[in-house]
């Protein structure tokens, strides 16, 4: 699947197969479907979120590695009232999602993850 996705070569493809994907967690939110590992060492975390369609295809792939990801749920009314207090100046919070799920941290002395918010 990585050839096809990257377009990566026979050599790199060989390479990568070393990593070995394994689910440590997965959920659902409607359409979205997310997974969680960490790599044999247990030094590198990942996340792979996918899209999928009402007929079953899978229509976008998201894979992030070393990265603390949060999703949140916004609803479409959300959004035009997210847009309307943009131009007020009372600052309220209902302008944020409701956060769904956060990736887990791994235990790790001394690192820190760059953190992304993933809207659905």
């Amino acid at each position: 699947m990585m050839r096809m996705l990257t377009g990566a070569d026979y050599e790199e493809t060989t390479a990568a197969a070393a990593f070995q994907f394994k689910p440590e967690r997965v959920a659902a939110f409607g359409s979205t479907v997310v997974a969680e590992g960490s790599g044999p060492d247990a030094d590198t975390a990942w996340v792979h979120a996918w899209t999928i369609a009402p007929d079953g295809i899978i229509t976008q792939v998201r894979e992030y590695f070393n990265t603390s990801l949060t999703i949140t749920r916004v609803a479409a009314d959300s959004a035009s009232k997210s847009a309307a207090s943009c131009s007020s100046s009372s600052s309220s919070g209902s302008a944020h999602g409701t956060p769904v799920w956060e990736s887990s941290r791994p235990e790790r002395a001394g690192k820190s993850f760059p953190g992304l918010v993933l809207a659905i």
